[in-house]
């Protein structure tokens, strides 16, 4: 059974930084895509990061690009993302995403397992 299981978030003030982590296990994502998403309250899920393996890409959405950076640890089958420079806009929960295939999509729609989120709180 595949699992992804987010870890990091939390409450954090404007300016500061977090890390979240998303570690997988039941299979292995060495070769596929994966993205992190956020959803606010009231707000449809938003697509944050995603990285490529196969083609060595990352994409980021330009409400964070410059200030979030997300990585990949094949050996420890993980994902994070790394968030400087925190708004309160960034508040919402994140949400690991994986797929099936390598090609990388900003589509929630795309991506076949999900973590259960974690909560970033950031304060003015």
């Amino acid at each position: 059974q595949v699992q992804l299981v987010e870890s990091g978030g939390g409450l954090a003030q404007a300016g500061e930084s977090l890390r979240l982590s998303c570690t997988a296990s039941g299979r292995t994502f060495s070769r596929n895509a994966m993205g992190w998403f956020r959803q606010a309250p009231g707000k449809e899920r938003e697509f944050i990061a995603a990285f490529s393996w196969t083609i060595g890409s990352k994409y980021y959405s330009d409400s964070v690009k410059g200030r979030f950076t997300i990585s990949r640890d094949n050996a420890k089958n993980t994902v994070y993302l790394q968030m400087n420079s925190l708004k309160p806009e960034d508040t919402g929960v994140y949400y690991c995403a994986a797929q099936r295939g390598t090609v990388v999509s900003r589509s929630h729609l795309s991506y076949d397992y999900w973590g259960q989120g974690t909560q970033v709180t950031v304060s003015s």
